[in-house]
């Protein structure tokens, strides 16, 4: 699939001319100043929705020469969550990278079958590869836990040649927890309910300070000096 993005320069003068179909950006890297550009909003979402912020593109600036880019940031209008903006970063393919990229889960745990609870500390992990290298995910295969003792550390994963992961061999990726025994569900009850009366406790003292200082307080103004 064909991964390209055609865009304009943009003068930062003329704010006034944009359109509802405009999308403002900046290009920065590959040993330029930083570039600031037009998007056509429907041509943003349509390749951010297949590349995300981990997969290169062909930036196409005003029907020059495609150089490589990634989405850096997209800030978005916080009542409407569209974008209102993009941030891009420009390539070097000769040049090593580092990046965060998606975990992509796959197979089913024998120890999951049994009542065990996915433990996943990681969504992502960053990795280290030239731009050329760079995997869209890295599989995370479940049907390795048959039992609740097995895990999956950064060391277990298999990666494409060319790449490394940044974090410690020994770093949990993802385990089973065994279900909660009765005994243990119950401790866990009387926690939580232990929990609720400190609280409640805690508030109903509070309250009681407050009403006797408003008693005080009313007393103080209907006494008469002597």
């Amino acid at each position: 699939m064909s991964l390209i993005l055609n865009v304009k320069k943009r003068n930062p003068a003329e704010n006034s001319a944009l359109t509802d179909t405009d999308l403002k950006a900046v290009v920065y890297g590959g040993g330029s100043e930083s570039r600031p550009i037009l998007i056509s909003k429907s041509d943003f979402l349509h390749l951010f929705k297949d590349v995300k912020y981990s997969s290169l593109f062909d930036l196409i600036i005003d029907g020059g020469a495609p150089v490589k880019a990634l989405f850096q940031e997209v800030q978005v209008n916080p009542v409407s969550m569209d974008p209102i903006h993009v941030d891009l970063i420009q390539i070097r393919m000769d040049q090593a990278m580092t990046l965060d990229v998606p975990l992509e889960f796959i197979g089913e745990s024998k120890a999951m079958k049994m009542g065990g609870t996915l433990n996943k500390p990681y969504e992502e992990i960053e990795v280290e590869c030239l731009p050329d290298k760079l995997p869209k995910s890295i599989e995370v295969d479940l049907s390795k836990l048959e039992t609740y003792e097995d895990r999956i550390t950064a060391g277990n994963l298999v990666l494409p040649e060319g790449v490394k992961i940044t974090l410690d061999p020994e770093e949990l990726i993802v385990s089973v927890d065994a279900p909660l025994s009765e005994e243990d569900q119950k401790k866990l009850e009387e926690a939580n309910i232990g929990d609720v009366a400190a609280v409640t406790s805690e508030a109903d003292e509070k309250k009681g300070e407050e009403e006797g200082k408003e008693g005080e307080a009313e007393a103080g103004k209907t006494e008469k000096p002597a």
